[in-house]
């Protein structure tokens, strides 16, 4: 499993005062308990790419995922230093009621670090195993949740990325299934499996956008005025390099649906 990225810790704030590191989103009662250290720095982002189709984005067919997956550009590819690993992840998506939607796992909370993040199935890539990245993809998601590889139709490949402390430089690839799945998490890797609407994660009230401030000298290629990306569903959130992947995509997709209704 590649967990979500994180910024330098910071210090626990004074008592008395609420700890901007926890996820919790009052305004709406959505979000869950994961400690994210925010920089003191932080501020307010800004709008999701597709706030103004969200009107029109009610149901997301697969229909219309399959239509922007076949219409995805040749994936960018990130670079980070000497030591940053090749991974991939799978974005499992299945269609129920008229609506897709993806599955994610949260990350046991015995877990030595990123305990009860929110991340896609996935990991490193292993020479002499692996043909490809796609092959670590299904490799990982088979270990992981038990979904047979066999089920899985490959329909796309998204722009790779870096995460913040440039561990891993991850492929997300984008994998349909013919239905909702019996999965079985590996119990030592993964807390939970879950499933949420591509539909919800576009509403405006889910998503979130903060501007972070983090030394260019502490993680590789970052700097000031970063965007952080947040999902803030029942009792979980989503964010770091899982939330870029969604956002990513939903930003390419979300034009494809509106156009379809």
């Amino acid at each position: 499993m590649v967990p979500a990225e994180r910024a330098p810790d910071q210090p626990a704030p004074p008592a008395g005062r609420p700890d901007p590191s926890r996820s919790e989103n009052p305004a709406n009662g959505r979000g869950g308990a994961q400690a994210i250290p925010r920089p003191s720095s932080f501020r307010p982002g800004g709008p999701p790419p597709w706030a103004d189709l969200t009107h029109a984005l009610t149901r997301v067919p697969l229909a219309a995922v399959r239509a922007a997956c076949a219409d995805l550009p040749p994936p960018r590819t990130g670079r980070g230093g000497p030591d940053t690993r090749p991974a991939a992840v799978l974005v499992p998506l299945f269609e129920e009621d008229g609506d897709t939607r993806v599955i994610l796992t949260k990350r046991p909370t015995t877990m030595p670090s990123h305990q009860g993040e929110i991340a896609f199935p996935g990991g490193k890539y292993e020479h002499g195993l692996d043909a490809s990245l796609r092959a670590t993809a299904l490799r990982e998601a088979h270990e992981e949740i038990g979904l047979d590889p066999a089920a899985v139709e490959v329909a796309g490949e998204l722009d790779h990325l870096v995460t913040v402390s440039a561990r891993f430089a991850l492929a997300p690839f984008v994998g349909i299934l013919p239905g909702r799945p019996d999965l079985v998490p590996h119990p030592r890797e993964v807390a939970a499996v879950f499933d949420v609407s591509l539909s919800e994660l576009l509403r405006d009230d889910v998503f979130r956008e903060e501007r972070w401030d983090i030394p260019a000298e502490m993680v590789v290629g970052t700097g000031p005025d970063r965007p952080i990306h947040f999902f803030e569903l029942e009792g979980e959130t989503v964010w770091g390099a899982t939330a870029r992947i969604l956002v990513g995509f939903l930003a390419h997709l979300a034009p494809v649906v509106a156009g379809a209704t």
